[in-house]
């Protein structure tokens, strides 16, 4: 009897919850962003890349650096096709021009489309619509994974409602525009750490944003690290962002900080094999019941276990061969 894939057996008929690194890195320039798609395939693929056309971009040469992006998106260089961009704010007037050149230029290989500084959800719903539109004037039958930037008052307010949205995959928290719109309230010393995770209002809004995603079937993204050459700060930062806000994916601006990032987000070692261990036996089982260890298993603890061990071979965690080969083989 031939065993049924765990992604057949346990999410039949629904979307499942998206697994997608837990890194994503930001890079702007040509330059930049070479280094990084060759680190990226030199790691295997274990991070993203978002190459950015707002902050990325030089005054007066969007259109020029919006089509630098897309010979890069449909070159042998992004072999993983694990890139995004990240298109210019609703009030900005070249918002549109960078879907018009990115979508029909590179809309099957992008791995999504970053939407940052929304003030409210209806600026994002356009924004999706217009994608959307692009998409079917360029023949393009796949949904573009959208990830919107929380850093507005307006957002934080509507972010049950934007993480509804249509296409939504990730929703990113941007923590120095919002502690500027907070006007002082807010001391720059918590634009790190540990006052970016302990000052209250900035706990309410990770943790209202982290909610609002998970609620809704959406990745939640944390914020950089600005030290960018101490590693163990990143590390301490994105296990923190993790473990006490339930952050699944954190930005990097940094090469080095990319590592101590996956290794952060990893899920423990021992409960990997953990997982391996139930996977292999519920999928022996045809997925129904089983005892491990004295505990009893069924199909709701295989999803947890199941969405463990793909995060954990993203993260770039060995798994055992029989894992390897029964459930990530081609």
């Amino acid at each position: 009897m031939a065993l049924t894939h765990p992604q057949s057996a346990l999410f039949a008929g629904e979307k499942p919850f998206p697994i997608i690194p837990a890194c994503e890195h930001f890079a702007g320039s040509e330059k930049l962003i070479t280094k990084a798609l060759e680190l990226q395939n030199k790691l295997g693929g274990l991070f993203d890349i978002t190459m950015d056309c707002e902050d990325g971009a030089q005054t007066g040469k969007e259109k020029e650096h919006a089509e630098m992006i897309v010979r890069i998106q449909n070159s042998e260089l992004n072999k993983h096709k694990m890139s995004g961009v990240r298109i210019h704010d609703y009030t900005n007037e070249h918002w549109r021009g960078d879907i018009d050149i990115i979508v029909p230029g590179a809309g099957n290989v992008i791995a999504y489309i970053t939407i940052p500084k929304p003030t409210k959800a209806s600026q994002v719903k356009e924004q999706i619509s217009y994608i959307q539109e692009a998409c079917k004037k360029a023949g393009i039958k796949r949904e573009i994974p959208i990830h919107v930037l929380i850093e507005t008052h307006g957002a934080l307010n509507d972010v049950f409602e934007i993480a509804s949205l249509p296409w939504l995959q990730v929703l990113d928290f941007g923590l120095m525009d919002f502690i500027s719109g907070h006007h002082g309230a807010i001391p720059a010393s918590c634009m790190k750490s540990p006052g970016q995770f302990d000052h209250e209002l900035l706990r309410r809004a990770k943790s209202t944003m982290v909610a609002a995603a998970l609620m809704n079937g959406v990745i939640p993204a944390h914020n950089v690290t600005l030290d960018l050459k101490n590693t163990y700060q990143t590390y301490q930062d994105a296990k923190r962002a993790h473990d006490e806000f339930g952050f699944l994916r954190m930005w990097s601006i940094y090469p080095a900080q990319i590592q101590s990032i996956l290794d952060a987000m990893a899920p423990n070692f021992a409960e990997t094999q953990t997982a391996c261990d139930i996977l292999i036996k519920a999928q022996d089982a045809d997925w129904g019941p089983i005892q491990h260890d004295g505990d009893l298993h069924d199909r709701a603890t295989y999803r947890y276990f199941w969405e463990l061990v793909q995060r954990a071979k993203l993260t770039g965690q060995k798994l055992p061969d029989e894992v390897e080969k029964r459930f990530f083989s081609k």
